[in-house]
């Protein structure tokens, strides 16, 4: 029996590496019980989220560099910067400097901005890059890249042609925007945002809507953050002379898809779309009878671009059957088993509470999958 486990990180819990392992440790252990040899293969996966550096690293190789920068809230953060193999491509990852572990007590959406992440592409471009590639995902931001922007020399100005300071709480008085400082090396260099989710800018499918809530803004916040995001997006596009807002992914990471588009002239893909080429994912599916995949929380927004998803359509292209690991699923489990997935397994019922999940996820995940084996030794045997 061939198993390929490629699981997403769950956030603020586990790594995708250390929470495939423990799904891996599970299998072995009800297997051998039952006496079925197999083969399990863990490949760490991300779809631009946390563990997007560590993905492409495990992938492909190549040299991690340091980058002190800040977060959310200006707090000083260790980062790194992956330059591959070929010496030409960089890998970024938003979450390291805009993250939501990093304010976790201490949610403040109105005074977190990304301005770390600017710094983190500055570093990068030190490195003379052709390309440079960026993870957008789990941020706790909604500044729609306003502070990566400021970090690379563009200026948000009011009536008064005042310069604003660049996180939501200030730019409600945006009127116009100074590109003269940009940096020029960006005109060099093919960026790609690397997006778990293709939710537009603005609206009720937009970055503040969907998204604001799940980083601790009320309903009176979310009101503020799209009429704010309304006046800055008609200032950008002002100054460029073109339509960012409605483009697929403009709403990633609070808005950190659309200053990709508009300042640094990036195109947006499917993270794990990317990942899953950079992994050879492809050929392992092929070669395997079950594939594993999972994520913090399986819900309805999984379905826009997140990693089980994108592990899902790949092993039905491969005629393999796929499960799902997952710390919470939100819903009807009709809405996802039969399909995409054979079958579901979730950590919450068996831990009572999404604190006691958190806290000891990986020692669940272990036992769930223990349990499971019978039921996926079926599956991946099945004629």
């Amino acid at each position: 029996m061939r198993i390929l486990i490629a699981v997403d990180s769950f956030k603020g819990s586990l790594g995708s590496a250390e929470a495939g392992a423990m799904i891996a440790a599970g299998l072995e252990t009800g297997l051998a019980a039952l006496n079925l040899p197999a083969d399990i293969a863990v490949v760490p996966t991300a779809d631009g989220g946390e563990g997007t550096v560590e993905a492409f690293a495990a992938a492909c190789g190549g040299e991690r560099i340091p980058v002190r920068a800040s977060g959310p809230l200006g707090d000083p953060v260790s980062a790194s910067v992956l330059l591959l193999p070929n010496r030409k491509t960089m890998i970024i990852e938003s979450a390291q400097t805009c993250g939501l572990p990093l304010v976790s007590g201490r949610e403040d959406i109105l005074r977190s901005e990304t301005s770390g992440l600017g710094r983190m592409i500055r570093a990068a471009l030190d490195r003379n890059p052709e390309r440079i590639w960026i993870g957008l995902g789990g941020s706790a931001t909604n500044d729609w890249g306003a502070g990566l922007a400021a970090e690379m020399g563009v200026r948000f100005l009011d009536g008064s042609g005042r310069p604003l300071r660049p996180r939501p709480l200030d730019l409600s008085g945006i009127r116009s925007v100074d590109l003269g400082g940009l940096d020029g090396r960006v005109r060099g260099v093919r960026f790609t945002a690397l997006a778990d989710v293709d939710n537009p800018l603005l609206g009720p499918r937009g970055a503040a809507a969907v998204f604001a809530p799940q980083k601790g803004a009320d309903a009176d916040t979310v009101g503020h953050l799209e009429e704010t995001g309304v006046r800055y997006a008609e200032a950008v596009e002002t100054a460029l002379g073109r339509s960012f807002r409605d483009r697929s992914g403009a709403g990633a990471a609070g808005g950190l898809g659309f200053a990709l588009l508009a300042f640094l002239g990036a195109d947006i893909r499917p993270g794990i779309e990317a990942l899953i080429e950079a992994a050879g994912l492809a050929a392992k599916a092929e070669q395997a009878d079950l594939i594993i995949t999972g994520e913090g929380r399986l819900d309805a927004q999984s379905r826009r671009g997140k990693t089980a998803y994108g592990i899902a359509a790949l092993a039905q292209k491969s005629g393999r059957p796929c499960v799902a690991f997952c710390g919470a699923i939100a819903g009807p489990v009709s809405d996802f088993i039969p399909d995409p997935f054979a079958a579901g397994y979730s950590i919450l019922p068996e831990a009572g509470s999404v604190a006691e999940a958190k806290a000891r996820a990986g020692q669940y995940l272990e036992l769930i999958a223990r349990r499971a084996v019978r039921e996926l030794s079926a599956l991946a045997l099945r004629p």
